[in-house]
């Protein structure tokens, strides 16, 4: 039985030109003098969307990919023109559930592997109702 869920949103393209972007690097140690500022704009629909089309957001529920980095409530950036490969994260429709998780494909059987020793790994047969619905690209965080 999959324990999470994931919420999908669409990405929506706002006219603009998009949030400030200093181009110069943040230090974590002593800081640079502000002249090194170089200010222009960027936009995050064009870092981390590729294929428009193709692409959608979906929120994690659930702590079964701690250990890869996702974390409950972090919003994954997900394009379904990506072909499925070895050890991909990928969200995955199963027996009428989402879940997101590493695909591991070893001589013709998929499972799909957590990233927290909490849960065990599926391996998914021929009676699972399987999809593998895209792949994750990216994770964005709140601090």
């Amino acid at each position: 039985m999959i324990t999470e869920a994931l919420t999908f949103f669409t990405p929506t393209t706002e006219e603009g030109e998009g949030a400030y972007f200093f181009d110069t690097g943040i230090s974590c140690g002593f800081p640079s003098p502000a002249e090194d500022f170089k200010q222009q704009r960027i936009s995050l629909d064009r870092e981390l969307i590729k294929n428009k089309e193709a692409t959608f957001f979906a929120r994690v529920s659930g702590q079964s990919m701690i250990d890869a980095g996702l974390d409950d409530n972090d919003l994954l950036v997900i394009d379904r023109s990506i072909a499925p490969e070895h050890n991909k994260i990928a969200v995955c429709f199963i027996d009428g559930e989402f879940t997101v998780k590493r695909l591991q494909i070893e001589n013709g059987t998929v499972w799909l592997k957590p990233e927290n020793a909490n849960y065990d790994p599926i391996q998914i047969t021929s009676e699972n109702n399987f999809l593998i619905w895209g792949i994750v690209t990216n994770v964005i965080k709140r601090v």
